[in-house]
Formats: C-alpha cells, sequence, structure tokens
C-alpha cells in the first residue's frame, strides 16, 4: 500500500490540491463570511501566479521532496524513529504531530526574525483573506521552508506515507482556514478545538500586532493554546476587522511584480513578534 502511495505521490497532491481549491470556493461564492470588496481577478492573479512559481521553483531546486527523503531515511535508517523500536501506528501518529508542530514553530520564527518577516510579509500583506490567500507565500518563502522540512524529516526519520498525509493535510488545512467562508458559531466553537478554523486563523491576518501574533497554528490548533499564542477572537470582530499589515496598502501591490519584491520594500526592522502594538515597523 505505502509503495502505491509513493508511486502515485505527485497525483495524490494535485487532485486533493484541485479538489480542496474548488470545494472551498464554490462554499466562499455560497456562503462567505465577510463582503468582498476588491475584485477577485486583481487579487488571484497575484496569489495563483505565485504558487505556481513556487512549485516551479521546487522542483528546480530540491532533487527530493520530504516523501522521497522520508522514504530514503526508511532504507537507510536514518532518524530518530528509525533508530527506536516503535509500533508503526505510534510512528506514524508521532510523526504528524512532530511535523506539525515544526511547522507551528518555523511559523513564529517567521514572526520573530525581523529577515524572515520580510519574506513572511508577503502572505500578510493580501488585502482580503480567502482560499487563495492560504497559497499565497514568497518563493524564497517556500525554499527555506522546505529546507527546514528536509531537516525536520532527515533528523525525525518518519514514515513515507506519513509524510505524505501531512503534506496533503497541511495544503488542505491551509486552503480550509483561510477561506472566507461562513460556519455556524456552535460548529466553530467545537472544530476549533481540533482543527484551525477560519475565524481562528482570519485574527492572525488582522492589521493589529497583538492579533497577528497570535494563532500560528495551520493544521491543529493545540500548540497555540499549550504555548500562549492563542486568541479566540478580533477585537473589532471578523466583519469590521482590517486584513493585512501597515505596509503595502494599494491595489498596485498585489501586483504579482510589486509581491515578489516586497522583501526589499520597506524597513529593514520588519514586524518582529515582539514589537509593540502603536510602534512603527
Amino acid at each position: 500500500m505505502t509503495e502505491l502511495l509513493l508511486a502515485n505521490e505527485p497525483w495524490i497532491r494535485l487532485g486533493a490540491f484541485l479538489g480542496v481549491l474548488a470545494v472551498m470556493m464554490a462554499w466562499e461564492l455560497a456562503a462567505p463570511r465577510r463582503r468582498r470588496a476588491i475584485p477577485r481577478l486583481l487579487r488571484w492573479s497575484g496569489n495563483l501566479g505565485v504558487v505556481l512559481l513556487d512549485t516551479l521553483l521546487l522542483r528546480l531546486v530540491f532533487p527530493v521532496a520530504a516523501v522521497g527523503l522520508a522514504a530514503l531515511a526508511g532504507q537507510r535508517g536514518w532518524g530518530l524513529l528509525n533508530a527506536v523500536e516503535v509500533p508503526a501506528w505510534l510512528a506514524f501518529g508521532l510523526s504528524l504531530l512532530a511535523l506539525d508542530l515544526a511547522i507551528y514553530l518555523q511559523h513564529v520564527l517567521f514572526h520573530a526574525v525581523p529577515a524572515l518577516w520580510r519574506l513572511h510579509r508577503m502572505h500578510h500583506a493580501d488585502l482580503e483573506f480567502d482560499v487563495t490567500t492560504g497559497l499565497r507565500f514568497h518563493p524564497l518563502e517556500i525554499l527555506l521552508s522546505m529546507g527546514i522540512k528536509l531537516a525536520v524529516v532527515a533528523a525525525l526519520g518518519p514514515p513515507a506515507a506519513a509524510v505524505l498525509v501531512f503534506e496533503v493535510l497541511l495544503n488542505a488545512t491551509a486552503m480550509f482556514n483561510h477561506s472566507n467562508v461562513r460556519l455556524p458559531l456552535a460548529l466553530d466553537r467545537v472544530l476549533r478545538l481540533l482543527v484551525v478554523t477560519p475565524d481562528m486563523h482570519r485574527v492572525h491576518h488582522s492589521i493589529h500586532p497583538s492579533e497577528t501574533n497570535s494563532n500560528f497554528g495551520f493544521n491543529l490548533p493545540w500548540w497555540d493554546r499549550l504555548l500562549g499564542t492563542y486568541q479566540a477572537q478580533p477585537r473589532e470582530g471578523h466583519e469590521a476587522m482590517t486584513l493585512g499589515i501597515e505596509q503595502f496598502r494599494t491595489p498596485g501591490d498585489l501586483r504579482l511584480d510589486r509581491m515578489l519584491v516586497q522583501p526589499l520594500r520597506g524597513p529593514a526592522s520588519g514586524y518582529p513578534i515582539n514589537r509593540e502594538e502603536g510602534e512603527e515597523p
């Protein structure tokens, strides 16, 4: 079964990506959480354009992806889980948890270090919040993220099937929790005990630093709750809150060419996690 999954990894990931993207786009049309103020074509051309560029660069720069490295690690006995005797089901579950924690910590790091924030702020500079926001990452951030992920996989030695499942889940939940969809409040309260919901993650895209520097999780909400970075609701409410960051607020900044040069623009201090409310960026 594992061999079948690995042999078809690209098609599994592509199918899951396109399926979730289509479902979330349809859901946004049927039950939007917030009123749209910017034409979709303006935002989507940049957001979808950058994900195509990211995908091409990853293929060019990295000869092996995380799933392939996990398979190689299993063959050669690399990593913690290949060095100790643990049941397969436990190794699978621990791998999902460890990889998700690594993504959470990486996300905090990209807010805490000004040089890394220069890259990550392109994601936050989207002036609206929808499924394409979950795909909007600077190519240099994507390359760094893959390098970090490969290092974690090499050190941990997770089963290749677990890495594949994690990659599919991460991509799917990133699109889900960035979507402009309306959930019944009672359902949202229950769901956010198990998974990061759109209302929970939207707080993270607030213009206010105290809210931007909260709710870092992508898959699981537990790390935010355990490590003190959880914030339940935005101060201004979901319909009235201002999204984005203080810089790059013109429609022209949503163009792909302007997005790509954002790391070179603005002050070097960035928007670090320890910045005080009201302090100039």
